[in-house]
């Protein structure tokens, strides 16, 4: 792996090199910018040794990669989804099969059920970053042509993800900021919370989703 990912810096180093040498040479005339530039920031050096070290880690599965492991299987999902502030909610059932892919980094589960009395189908996929030390989810589904992004971090002591993104209003076309909150209940059981705020408006509950393991 270090010798690969030496070997991939170095022909990115030569070919930098080699387009700045091309365009010095290319006999065009230099113009004198009278328009102040800013300076670009100097990349950090690190040796080849330490570069590799770094991107071994960045790319290795830890400890929230297991997490997300550990739920691997089957699912029965009770649903509850309000439209707006105030109103009555209503439930639909779904299930789901939760696997790791590409080697154990990252989680996709696939949703099935009925909804509104049509079949219902979506995908989320979820990141842990090592680098940043930050959890991705994203979202589709057949009930729409958009996908959602949501970024936060775990919290121990609640034993929960947050993480907050936006939607959009198909309607309206106007954001909708997200809150998701996905709480690890027990071995068997995991509650996802979605929470949304309409432009000018005040956060409501917009989505339970009570998964228990089949």
């Amino acid at each position: 792996m270090k010798k690969i990912f030496i070997t991939l810096s170095a022909v990115a180093l030569c070919f930098a090199s080699c387009k700045k040498e091309e365009k010095m040479d290319s006999g065009e005339p230099m113009m004198n910018d009278t328009v102040p530039t800013e300076e670009p920031v100097p990349m950090v050096q690190m040796d080849s040794a330490s570069m590799a070290k770094a991107w071994e880690t960045y790319m290795t599965p830890s400890e929230p990669h297991k997490m997300m492991a550990d739920e691997e299987g089957k699912w029965n999902n009770e649903m509850t989804f309000w439209m707006g502030p105030d109103m009555p909610g209503e439930k639909y059932t779904s299930g789901c099969e939760v696997k790791m892919i590409l080697g154990g980094r990252y989680q996709q589960s696939t949703y099935s059920g009925e909804m509104m009395g049509m079949p219902f189908e979506g995908i989320s996929t979820v990141a842990y970053n090592n680098a940043t030390g930050e959890f991705t989810s994203t979202w589709i589904d057949n009930m729409g042509t958009g996908l959602m992004v949501v970024n936060g971090k775990y919290d121990p002591n609640s034993k929960s993800t947050t993480m907050t993104g936006t939607t959009v209003n198909p309607a309206t076309k106007q954001n909708i900021a997200v809150r998701e909150v996905y709480t690890f209940v027990d071995e068997n059981t995991r509650k996802m919370e979605m929470f949304e705020t309409p432009e000018g408006g005040k956060e409501y509950q917009s989505m339970e989703i009570i998964m228990t393991r089949k």
